[in-house]
């Protein structure tokens, strides 16, 4: 898409091509999904429509979020605010599931031991083989721990509002800095994205894995999953 076009985007666009490409779908596919046409994908994305509340909702279940979401609504608000759903189960996840949940980039959360004690910060993360790369400052927490070569722990999660369901992943090991910079480079250059907070933030941090687990809490009959075995 060309600056011009980008610039008319209204932030529903901006919502849905996020989503989308979260998804790895094309507009073809979401056209598909939804039952209507990949001209009208494109207004959605790129200029300023004012979608039925039909097509909205049609919009949201075909890219597995909820029209709150889509619309910026729970945009300000932690999530997780509505009611237990009923008769909920809570399930491990296995390794693989839990890999291919984080996909290959994202934000999650770091949790390290600071100067006044246990501290937790939002950051960007990258998938790199199996290991996780974060991109930060020099003198923060997060550094000064991989600098020591301390134990972190990594947690992301999703929570869908709409059927009070959701997952986390958890992984725990030792955090490195990568000082050899031509590998620092060549990792900075390979990531999705720069760290959401700006100012500089280029000593490259990894964490290699100990102990990953995940968590799935299930609503029956929620779509997205036919079952959930018990623990």
């Amino acid at each position: 898409m060309n600056s011009a076009a980008r610039h008319h985007m209204s932030d529903l666009g901006r919502r849905v091509e996020a989503r989308r490409a979260r998804l790895g779908l094309s507009r073809e596919e979401v056209a598909a999904r939804v039952g209507s046409t990949r001209g009208y994908i494109d207004l959605i994305e790129e200029q300023l429509p004012s979608p039925s509340i039909e097509f909205l909702v049609r919009l949201a279940n075909a890219l597995e979020t909820t029209t709150q979401d889509l619309t910026g609504y729970t945009a300000e608000f932690a999530p997780g605010r509505g009611q237990a759903a009923y008769h909920a189960r809570m399930n491990a996840i296995d390794q693989e599931e839990c890999w291919a949940l984080l996909d290959d980039h994202g934000v999650g959360r770091v949790a390290v031991t600071g100067r006044d004690g246990p501290e937790i910060y939002p950051v960007n993360y990258q998938v790199v083989g199996r290991e996780l790369l974060f991109m930060t400052a020099d003198d923060t927490p997060l550094a000064r721990a991989a600098a020591a070569g301390a134990a972190i722990a990594f947690e992301e999660d999703h929570a869908d509002e709409a059927f009070s369901q959701g997952w986390s992943v958890l992984i725990v090991g030792p955090a490195r800095r990568v000082s050899d910079p031509a590998t620092a480079h060549a990792l900075r250059e390979a990531a999705y994205s720069t760290p959401w907070a700006g100012d500089g933030r280029d000593t490259v941090v990894v964490l290699s894995p100990r102990r990953v687990t995940g968590r799935r809490v299930h609503a029956p009959g929620a779509p997205g999953r036919s079952s959930a075995p018990e623990l």
